[in-house]
């Protein structure tokens, strides 16, 4: 299944999961203390910004609940708890509020740190 999909009384909502992951990103770019979405590419940390946002997530749906993998760079200076517990907050809040869907579980992986100027 690419997505998902949720039956209403007015008929089937399809959702595709690049949808999830784009919406997703996006808050997470709005939290402080996070710079960007990272991938690791053969040991190498790439820094990805609001254009390519759904690369540094993933998005798995089972049984119409979703687990979301955030890789992220952090700010240097800032708490990775503090920013981790934020960021999690807001994704829950906003995705669940937007897609209809319980989240089950929000994985987040500190690729990197960046000093900000």
């Amino acid at each position: 299944m690419k997505g998902s999909y949720l039956n209403t009384h007015m008929g089937n909502i399809s959702i595709d999961k690049e949808v999830i992951a784009k919406y997703a990103g996006i808050v997470a770019m709005e939290c402080f203390g996070i710079v960007g979405m990272g991938i690791t590419v053969k040991d190498v940390v790439k820094l990805l910004k609001r254009d390519n946002v759904t690369k540094g997530i993933r998005v798995t749906v089972n049984n119409n609940k979703l687990t979301l993998d955030f890789h992220v760079i952090v700010s240097y200076g800032v708490s990775i708890l503090a920013v981790s517990n934020n960021l999690i907050d807001n994704v829950k809040y906003k995705v669940e509020e937007f897609t209809g869907m319980e989240i089950e579980k929000i994985n987040i992986f500190v690729e990197g740190v960046r000093v900000i100027d």
